[in-house]
């Protein structure tokens, strides 16, 4: 540690994050904050990169810390700017992902009296985040700029907010700047994994259910070579389909919103679960219900790097607290003499089978698209979507290579797909990043073309427009069949609305003309944008609403 020379907060605080490693920083500017802003133009290793709106800001930081397992960076304003960037912060919190908000405050000496603007801000997101806090002392940025990235790195990674009164960044102090945070190593205990081995020596059916808190390629790895050597079948939580890649012969598919029955039922039967990094929660578990919090007749293993997640929800037969990657590696290289289990193979075969797309006779098949984007588009995309049931196609159907290949938020977030595409085109501009998105997800952010614009992003965008908010439309078939209230949509040409901000653009209304599209679109040097027209009867890949209402109570 050093003491340096007078700095203002500002200053200070662009150091800090310069010592931490930050390369790059997503704000919507604000006043609050202008020594802040005034500090980065002099150091252009950090890429400042503008939004339109502040819930855009939040989704693009909560998705860079998905990607480089170290906190996204964001800067808004004070009130209408924080209360638009909390849904960042409730992403990254139920994504498990590291994230810092810093928020421009009111000057010090005017709060509680109602300033323009003004919110108690750590009040508003203690309950959203893993720490808030405002900084009152400019010499003291450094301690808390180095808190704020351990904090959000360690145990369950998730978001810090952090309150920065514009006075204070004015000041000018000296500060002892503090070094570069990494997340502390969590080795598995042996004694523990010699009780999982003869769990599993005792196990008929055993399954493991992956992704989450701290995974990555090298966890990926090491996890898909000890279960493919033991012949166990690995089931994907919701939204985490990419924690090995797909064609792993002991993948079994994904947990969450419809999921295979075969696999459904795999997880019934289960005697051994072996849930590695997910939290089990709603959606994975299908409201608690696949798997109940006390899980009569089957015994559970949950290895998860936070202690205070172990054992809070479900009954745990076995709680290993570790990081997900030493547990895999020391998986990987356990001598072990289990004998090999037959159900990891048949699983996979019965995941092919279930993502295989077959003609569904709908006018644009979103089945088949899929199927021709999987043919030319490059193994190693990221695809980044929002909320809706439109994503259930692809997450049926495409096949994801492996870590920070899908971004899509756990939360259920409608709006994350474009602003998280843009973090990954940024993150990632030497490899393809596709953004799929409905109609009514697509318009909660689409006014971040613009920054894809100005940001050169290289970016495939599909909309799937069927004129309607499909989910709840769904739901709505379900409980109120016929009685349509709320759900439809008027949009606009989305081809044209692209083209406004530069894109190149065209829509697609049959299967047989997606190909071609498809085709000019992937080789536009920016954004490419195709608009897919369907129909609202074709209301998910298995589901369509004259089936929902046959089925309705009279």
């Amino acid at each position: 540690m050093t003491s340096t020379p007078s700095r203002t907060g500002g200053r200070i605080l662009v150091d800090q994050l310069v010592a931490q490693g930050c390369e790059r920083i997503f704000c919507v500017p604000g006043e609050s904050y202008l020594a802040v802003l005034d500090a980065l133009h002099d150091v252009p290793a950090i890429d400042l990169v503008v939004a339109r709106q502040e819930g855009g800001v939040g989704f693009m930081a909560a998705a860079d810390g998905a990607m480089t397992q170290r906190p996204g960076i964001a800067f808004v304003t004070r009130g209408p700017g924080a209360t638009n960037a909390s849904i960042g912060v409730h992403v990254a919190m139920q994504d498990s992902v590291p994230m810092i908000l810093f928020i421009g405050d009111v000057a010090r000496g005017d709060r509680d009296r109602e300033a323009f603007q003004e919110l108690d801000l750590v009040a508003m997101f203690r309950p959203l985040s893993k720490w808030a806090a405002r900084i009152d002392d400019a010499a003291r940025i450094p301690e808390y700029v180095a808190r704020a990235y351990a904090t959000a790195m360690s145990g369950r990674p998730g978001p810090v907010v952090l309150t920065l009164p514009e006075d204070m960044l004015c000041d000018v102090v000296q500060a002892v700047d503090r070094p570069h945070v990494i997340r502390p190593p969590q080795p598995v205990d042996a004694l523990a994994m010699n009780t999982l081995v003869d769990l599993l020596r005792d196990a008929a059916a055993p399954v493991a259910i992956v992704g989450g808190a701290d995974w990555d390629a090298a966890t990926a790895a090491y996890f898909a070579a000890w279960a493919t050597r033991i012949g166990l079948p690995v089931a994907a939580a919701f939204r985490r389909q990419d924690a090995i890649a797909n064609d792993c012969p002991v993948y079994a598919g994904t947990l969450g919103y419809g999921p295979n029955p075969k696999l459904v039922e795999r997880v019934r039967q289960a005697d051994l679960l072996i849930v590695v990094g997910p939290r089990l929660g709603e959606a994975t578990t299908d409201g608690y219900t696949l798997i109940t919090p006390d899980h009569p007749g089957q015994i559970l293993v949950h290895i998860h790097p936070d202690p205070a997640e172990l054992s809070s929800v479900y009954r745990t037969d076995l709680a290993i607290c570790a990081d997900c990657h030493d547990f895999a590696e020391t998986a990987a290289g356990w001598d072990d003499d289990l004998l090999e289990f037959a159900d990891g193979a048949e699983a996979h075969a019965q995941w092919e089978a279930w993502a295989t797309p077959a003609p569904s006779g709908a006018t644009l098949d979103l089945g088949l698209c899929v199927a021709a984007m999987r043919a030319v588009l490059p193994g190693d995309s990221i695809l980044c979507n929002g909320a809706g049931n439109f994503s259930g196609w692809w997450h049926r159907y495409w096949r994801y290579q492996g870590p920070t290949a899908q971004l899509a938020p756990t939360a259920g977030a409608m709006g994350y797909g474009l602003p998280a595409g843009i973090a990954a085109a940024l993150r990632h501009p030497d490899r393809q990043v596709i953004v799929i998105a409905g109609d009514g997800d697509f318009l909660m952010n689409g006014q971040e073309l613009a920054t894809a614009a100005a940001t050169g992003c290289r970016l495939l965008i599909l909309v799937v427009d069927n004129g309607s908010y499909g989910t709840i439309r769904m739901h709505q078939e379900r409980r109120y069949p016929t009685r349509i209230s709320g759900t439809d949509l008027a949009n606009p040409d989305f081809a044209a609305l692209a083209r406004a901000f530069g894109a190149w653009s065209t829509t697609v209304t049959r299967t047989e003309d997606f190909a071609a599209a498809l085709d000019e679109a992937r080789v536009q040097p920016g954004v490419a944008l195709l608009h897919l027209k369907t129909d609202v009867e074709q209301i998910g890949p298995a589901v369509t609403v004259s089936a929902l209402r046959a089925l309705a109570p009279a």
